[in-house]
């Protein structure tokens, strides 16, 4: 007979090991989900946004704006290794982080219980690093076409510093003003960031058109897109990768992960089919780029509310997202005329505060009871929430419109930020880097105006690409 202690030693051993092997699944669970939603994140920005805003400009201007979205990864990745995830997410006043993960020391295969328990620091620092690297991508919608390529560098660089860190510091980070569970005075709710990446990208993109003042043949119409195939191909690759970009931000495969996933979609949906509808009412005929850029209001709106709204709340979400942001972009800034060349604050800057104000509204415990057993949106009957999201709205956006026009001064007087009239009417991929998007070669290859005054060759060479190249005959294809 065995003794009754002996059994229960045993019984409790056999629990302990149970017990570790759940947790150890259930890390490696969570670890490999987050990994897979870091490479989405990244997919949105190269190649998704680099084809949705390269497919939107003239041909002329292609490379440089895709360009800008993959230089964005090299500059927010290293300031991220150096100095921006310790500013964000180590502890230090409520404004920015501290340097204690400079150099993402101590950041290794540990987590950190401030921010999960069941994955890696390191997995959670390249998660979170992959917003950084879109959100200035963003920005670069409203400059396109006539920005210098080193004042983009320059701008990105220091947008980083000066906004997006005490930001998201702010927001998301131990002890930070915004933060809803981790010490912050105002509670506002941000699930994947509708304030720390839409608001102040577009915003700051605001400042910029305004800054940079219209394109020379800008009037007051859109520009037609060179190629809306290649929108289409990024804006699908972008509503793919921001299922990570929102379910990933749960930080768990969970169920709010699953939640999260399924209001993306949703609001992507239907804000997809209000802009479409409306877009077809006024002008008699649907249009595949008012319905992708309706699918990306949507996928903006829900952001913030990803992870504390049901679907049907989400679905909501995206018919105010899709009808106000089309007013924006089709309406107001046309009376306004600003030439915010991509749409970035008519998309992303309304359609990320619309979010932030959805998620005070329809956030419900029985969701994500961030609160414990207290109420969390109005929905719950916490209208104070509101409130909170309002203030978290407005104080993105101060920082955004204050920072970016005193770098905007900064860089404008150290280097200058706007190219040659020459240059600009020229198209950027020649005249800032040397190359061109397309080179047809006919039955008879290149045929240079040079060499064919009359044109009684058939084209399909550089000249037809780039009219007027005579006077771009010093560029050297290197």
């Amino acid at each position: 007979m065995i003794p009754v202690a002996t059994l229960a030693d045993d019984v409790s051993d056999r629990l302990a090991t149970l017990e570790a092997a759940a947790a150890s699944a259930q890390s490696a669970a969570d670890n490999g989900w987050v990994l897979l939603c870091s490479a989405l994140v990244l997919l949105m920005t190269i190649p998704g946004l680099a084809l949705f805003y390269g497919g939107l400009v003239r041909q002329k201007n292609v490379i440089s704006t895709m360009l800008k979205s993959l230089i964005c990864v090299g500059i927010a990745t290293l300031m991220w290794a150096f100095v921006g995830y310790s500013l964000v997410f180590s502890e230090g006043n409520a404004f920015i982080g501290g340097l204690d993960f400079a150099f993402l020391n101590g950041v290794g295969g540990v987590p950190n219980p401030d921010y999960s328990t069941t994955i890696p620091q390191q997995t959670f620092m390249i998660f979170q690093l992959m917003f950084a690297v879109i959100t200035p991508a963003l920005i670069t919608g409203a400059f396109a076409e006539r920005i210098r390529f080193p004042a983009k560098i320059a701008f990105t660089s220091l947008w980083l510093l000066v906004v997006y860190y005490p930001l998201a510091h702010m927001v998301w980070g131990k002890g930070g003003f915004l933060n809803a569970v981790l010490g912050g005075s105002i509670p506002a709710l941000d699930f994947a960031g509708g304030t720390v990446v839409h608001v102040s990208s577009g915003v700051s993109a605001l400042v910029c058109a305004i800054y940079l003042g219209r394109r020379v043949d800008y009037h007051d119409s859109p520009t037609p897109p060179h190629s809306t195939v290649l929108s289409l191909i990024g804006a699908a690759l972008l509503w793919f990768g921001w299922f990570g970009f929102n379910a990933g931000s749960a930080l768990s495969a969970n169920a709010l992960a699953a939640n999260a996933f399924v209001t993306t979609h949703f609001a992507a949906a239907s804000s997809m089919l209000a802009w479409t509808l409306i877009d077809w009412f006024k002008n008699g005929k649907p249009t595949a780029i008012g319905a992708i850029s309706g699918a990306v209001a949507g996928l903006v709106g829900i952001t913030p509310a990803a992870g504390f709204v049901s679907p049907m709340s989400a679905i909501i979400i995206g018919l105010l997202a899709g009808s106000a942001c089309y007013v924006m972009v089709v309406e107001v800034k046309k009376f306004f005329g600003y030439d915010d060349t991509l749409d970035v604050f008519g998309i992303h800057g309304i359609g990320g505060a619309i979010g932030a104000v959805a998620t005070g509204l329809f956030a419900t415990r029985l969701i994500n009871p961030i609160f414990g057993e207290g109420p969390v949106g109005l929905a719950d009957g916490n209208s104070s929430q509101i409130l909170n999201q309002l203030a978290g709205i407005a104080i993105a956006a101060l920082l955004a419109a204050v920072g970016t026009l005193a770098i905007l001064k900064f860089v404008d007087v150290l280097i200058g930020l706007r190219v040659s009239q020459t240059d600009e009417i020229a198209g950027l991929d020649a005249t800032q880097h040397g190359e061109i998007a397309y080179v047809f070669e006919g039955p008879f290859g290149l045929i240079h105006d040079s060499e064919d005054p009359d044109h009684k060759t058939p084209r399909g060479g550089i000249d037809d690409i780039l009219p007027g190249t005579k006077t771009l005959a010093a560029v050297r294809m290197k």
